[in-house]
C-alpha cells in the first residue's frame, strides 16, 4: 500500500532518533505490522468505544491515529452500562492481531466478556472495517499466514496452542494442524502468553510473554525448522527499563523497507499503564533473535525513514471534534478521520447512548445529558475519557452546572479501577464542589472488583456561581502515581486556582486493566433530566505540568 497524499514529502532516507518509551502513555498489547513504507499499529482498547486503536508511523518512533477499527464491539446489557452490576470492566477487546495479506487488513481478537473471536477487515487501515465472529475462542491470539497458503493461529495462556484454520479464518480446518507447542512450569505466576508468530528465513518463531515464578514478566522466544516440530523456547529480554522491577515484554518484530528488524514490546509503568518500547534487534547464528543492547532496552532508538518531516497528528488534544488541517491535503485528512467524528484521542466508557451527548461545534461545548441515574461512577453512562501522558500532564476544563439537576455530579476525574474525581453539584444554597474518591483497602494488583461501592467525599468548598474551571494534575513520575485537583471558581470577584484535597495516589489493577485516564462525566444519582456543559478542554504535556509532591 503507497503512502497516501505523502508525495512531497518523502525525502532520502535518514535516521530519526527517539526515546523509550517511544509512546508514554497506556497503548497494549501493541501489534505491529509495516506495508511497503508505512507501519500500522493495533492496540488493546478493552470496554473503551469506539475501539480497536489503530495508529500509523513511518519510522516506529512517531506515531498517529488512523481510526478506530469499531464503533461498538457487541450490543450487550454490560457493554451498554444499562444495568447495575453489569458491566465489562476488565474484558472486552483484548490483544489483537493485526496482519496484512494478500491486500487485505485483518484484525483478530477475543472478548472476555462475550467469550466470541472476532475479525475485522479492511482493504484501507483507515476503514471501513468489516467485523465477523470467527468459530472458536483463541486467547491472546496471533495469526501466521504460510507461504503455502496455509493459515494458523497461535493462542492460549501457559499452554501456547498452534490451530490451522480455514483460508477465511472462519473456524478450524478439518483435520488440519492442532497441537500444544509449548506448555509452562506448573509453578509459573501466569506462564506464557500474549504470543505472536511470525516466519522468517524459513523458520517458525513464536514470541511469548512468559512470567516465571516470583519474577518479573520477561520476553521468551521460541523457534521450529517446521511448524508440526520441536518449538525450542529462549528468553531473549529480560529488563525493567530502571523502572521497579516492572517488565518489558509481549511483543514482537518487523523490519524496516531496507532490511532491518526492530523488536517492540509493551513496558508497565505503573498506574499510567502499559506504554510501547522499541529496540533494535539482529539474529544470531543460531536463528534466535538477540534484542537492543544484548538482551537490554536503550534508552535512545534510532529508525532509518524517508519521511522525517512527516507532520504527525497528536495522540492527545484539546479539541471535541476533528477539525481539518490546512497542513494536510484534502486526502489525508479523509484517510485520518470524518470531520463529523470525536477527534479520536476521545473514548466512551463502555458503548455510548449516542441521544444523551452532543459537541456544538461552533462553541467547542461537548454537553452531557443525564439519562440513566447510576449509582456511582462505574455506571455513569457516556463518560468521555482521554488517555494519561507520563511523566506527567494535566487536564483542564469548564463545566456548567446551570442545568444541573439535584443529586447530579459534573466534573473531571481519574478514570480508573479506584477513581477519584472533582465535581460540581447543586448545593441548599448554590452551587458546592467535591473531591470524592473510591478508596483502596489493600496492595493487590487484583483490585477488588466491586464496582457497586460508593465514594467517599474527601474535601468540599461552595461556590459562587454554577460555572468552574477544574484542573487535574496527573503525576506518574518514578511512579509517584498521583493525582491533585485545583478549581478557579468563575463567579468569584478574582478567580484563581485553589487546591481542594490532598494528593491522591492512583493504581494499575486489573480489574480495569487500563491506565488512568482523563474523564468528563455525569453522574446523575436522583433523577434523570439534568445537563453539564463542558468547554474550553485544554490538555498540557509533561513539560508544561508541575511535579506533585
Amino acid at each position: 500500500m503507497a503512502v497516501n497524499g505523502n508525495a512531497g514529502i518523502a525525502q532520502k532516507v535518514q535516521k530519526v532518533t527517539g526515546s523509550n518509551p517511544v509512546i508514554h502513555s497506556d497503548f497494549p498489547d501493541p501489534d505491529i505490522i509495516r506495508v511497503d513504507d508505512a507501519y500500522y499499529m493495533a492496540s488493546t482498547t478493552m470496554f473503551l468505544m469506539p475501539g480497536c486503536d489503530v495508529l500509523r508511523s513511518y519510522d516506529l518512533i512517531h506515531w498517529e491515529f488512523l481510526t478506530h477499527a469499531y464503533a461498538e464491539l457487541d450490543d450487550t446489557p454490560a457493554e451498554n452500562l444499562e444495568e447495575r452490576g453489569r458491566n465489562a470492566y476488565g474484558c472486552g477487546m483484548w490483544a489483537p492481531s493485526l496482519r496484512w495479506h494478500d491486500g487485505l487488513f485483518s484484525i483478530v481478537f477475543t472478548s472476555n466478556d462475550t467469550q466470541k473471536t472476532y475479525v475485522l477487515e479492511a482493504c484501507n487501515p483507515a476503514g471501513p472495517w468489516a467485523k465477523r465472529v470467527i468459530e472458536g475462542f483463541y486467547y491472546d491470539n496471533s495469526v501466521l499466514y504460510d507461504d503455502d497458503g496455509r493459515v494458523y493461529i497461535v493462542h492460549g495462556n501457559t499452554q501456547l496452542h498452534l490451530t490451522e484454520l480455514e483460508a477465511d479464518l472462519s473456524r478450524p480446518k478439518a483435520g488440519g494442524l492442532n497441537r500444544i507447542i509449548a506448555e509452562d512450569e506448573p509453578d509459573a505466576d501466569l506462564g506464557y502468553e500474549g504470543s505472536h508468530i511470525y516466519k522468517h528465513d524459513g523458520r517458525y518463531y513464536v514470541w511469548t510473554c512468559h512470567f516465571r515464578s516470583g519474577c518479573r514478566k520477561s520476553e521468551v522466544c521460541l523457534m521450529a525448522d517446521a511448524l508440526d516440530g520441536e518449538f525450542i523456547a529462549r528468553e531473549v529480554l529480560d529488563d525493567d527499563l530502571g523502572f521497579h522491577d516492572l517488565g518489558d515484554a509481549q511483543g514482537g518484530m518487523v523490519d524496516t523497507p531496507d532490511g532491518q528488524w526492530y523488536a517492540f514490546m509493551m513496558h508497565d509503568r505503573g498506574a499510567l499503564g502499559r506504554v510501547p518500547t522499541i529496540m533494535p534487534m539482529r539474529f544470531g547464528e543460531d536463528g534466535f533473535p538477540i534484542l537492543g543492547n544484548d538482551g537490554r532496552v536503550p534508552t535512545e532508538v534510532s529508525v532509518p525513514t524517508a519521511y522525517a518531516d512527516y507532520p504527525y497528528r497528536p495522540l492527545n488534544g484539546d479539541v471535541f471534534c476533528c477539525a481539518t488541517d490546512s497542513d494536510k491535503s484534502a486526502e489525508d485528512v479523509a484517510d485520518i478521520v470524518k470531520s463529523d467524528k470525536l477527534a479520536p484521542f476521545w473514548q466512551f466508557n463502555h458503548n455510548p447512548h449516542n441521544q444523551f451527548w452532543s459537541v456544538n461545534e461552533p462553541t467547542g461545548t461537548f454537553t452531557l445529558h443525564g439519562g440513566k441515574i447510576a449509582a456511582n461512577l462505574n455506571y455513569a453512562q457516556n463518560t468521555l475519557t482521554q488517555r494519561t501522558v507520563g511523566p506527567r500532564c494535566m487536564a483542564e476544563v469548564t463545566v456548567g452546572a446551570s442545568q444541573l439537576q439535584d443529586g447530579d455530579f459534573a466534573g473531571l476525574a481519574a478514570f480508573q479501577g479506584y477513581y477519584r474525581y472533582i465535581a460540581i453539584r447543586r448545593a441548599e444554597r448554590g452551587y458546592a464542589l467535591s473531591v470524592r474518591i473510591k478508596p483502596k483497602d489493600d496492595d493487590s494488583i487484583w483490585g477488588d472488583g466491586n464496582y457497586d461501592a460508593s465514594a467517599i467525599e474527601v474535601a468540599r468548598t461552595n461556590l459562587c456561581g454554577d460555572t468552574v474551571r477544574l484542573r487535574a494534575i496527573y503525576d506518574f513520575t518514578d511512579k509517584r502515581d498521583k493525582v491533585a485537583f485545583e478549581y478557579s471558581d468563575l463567579a468569584a470577584s478574582a478567580p484563581h486556582w485553589i487546591r481542594l484535597g490532598n494528593t491522591y495516589d492512583l493504581y494499575y489493577t486489573l480489574d480495569y486493566f487500563i491506565g488512568c485516564r482523563i474523564g468528563l462525566f455525569l453522574l446523575p444519582t436522583e433523577k434523570c433530566g439534568g445537563a453539564a456543559a463542558f468547554s474550553e478542554f485544554k490538555f498540557f504535556g509533561p513539560e508544561e505540568t508541575p511535579e506533585l509532591p
